[in-house]
């Protein structure tokens, strides 16, 4: 089970001389991946437990609180998918003016040498640090030879002709193309978090739903699409096929942005459940229909064509 360690000042010697891995990892792609493998070999090595240090809030957030949400994963999303890849202690360290104000050289010293004893640490060649973004990878390792740690520089990944990044996987989103973004990801792009109560319309239309917020969250394009759900605990734990829709429901006026989800072959409540509904393939736009009639008519369609789509989808 992973660790997660949020105030750098009160950590147990246990979750001490860890090798970390630094960033904010957001989505958790195959280029982070590519540096958390590095970690892993440095951690093995040092016989050192593996580590991700990461900030929340994200920098961006605290910085710009006002700007619009761009975060692939929620901070709990991300540290389910970290403890998948093995990682034993996340460093979630609270992003705040304290930590902000910190240089180059005192956020080496203060927080990786002395508070966090790290015996290693991998950062990507773009990652920069302290106040202002004034540090960079190569001072990151002309501070670790004089305090005490070793620094890994990894190169950043390339997918064609592009870096491997979070701002091309919500690029990719953004265009109703999920599966490009999991192509990057190296997993299907996934939204998490408990079951929330709705208009109840779903269950009238003889199509009932699983509805999620969104908030905070990059959205992908609006409209349906085909996804795996995952039930993370409960009676109904396990996965399912289903299909989606990602948006505002213009059938039933302006809305809230949410994901309403429909578990195929399914029967339960699920409130307050957690799940993780993963976007396989983008079927269409989301649009306003002239009745119920015909917008039951387009569900059928869809999930028809959902499960055709999933039974076609690559793992």
């Amino acid at each position: 089970m992973i660790t997660i360690v949020r105030d750098p000042d009160y950590v147990r010697p246990a979750d001490r001389g860890a090798a970390a891995a630094i960033g904010n990892f957001d989505g958790v792609h195959l280029g982070h991946r590519s540096v958390i493998d590095l970690t892993q070999d440095a951690a093995r090595r040092l016989h050192a437990p593996l580590g991700v240090m990461t900030f929340e809030p994200h920098p961006r957030e605290f910085f710009a609180p006002a700007a619009a949400p761009f975060r692939l994963m929620s901070a709990t999303a991300k540290a389910h998918r970290l403890e998948k890849l093995g990682v034993n202690i996340l460093y979630q360290l609270s992003f705040n003016a304290d930590l902000a104000s910190l240089s180059a050289e005192a956020f080496a010293q203060h927080i990786i040498a002395d508070k966090l004893g790290l015996r290693h640490v991998v950062i990507g060649s773009d990652f920069c640090f302290g106040k202002g973004r004034s540090g960079t990878a190569k001072m990151l390792e002309e501070f670790g030879a004089g305090m005490g740690f070793g620094v890994t520089i990894a190169d950043l990944l390339r997918d064609a002709d592009q870096t491997v990044s979070s701002t091309s996987i919500r690029t990719a989103l953004s265009e109703g193309r999920p599966e490009d973004a999991a192509r990057m990801l190296g997993h299907w792009h996934r939204i998490e978090g408990p079951v929330i109560h709705g208009e109840k319309r779903g269950r009238t239309l003889g199509y009932p739903t699983a509805n999620m917020s969104i908030d905070g969250l990059h959205p992908p394009k609006y409209g349906v699409y085909a996804v795996l759900v995952d039930v993370l605990q409960g009676p109904f734990q396990g996965r399912y096929q289903g299909v989606s829709s990602m948006g505002v429901r213009p059938m039933f006026g302006e809305n809230r942005p949410n994901l309403e989800t429909h578990l195929f072959d399914f029967a339960g409540d699920l409130y307050g459940s957690e799940i993780s509904v993963a976007l396989v393939s983008y079927l269409r736009s989301e649009r306003k229909f002239d009745g119920v009639d015909a917008l039951v008519s387009q569900m059928n369609s869809d999930s028809t064509e959902a499960r055709a789509r999933l039974a076609e989808a690559t793992p």
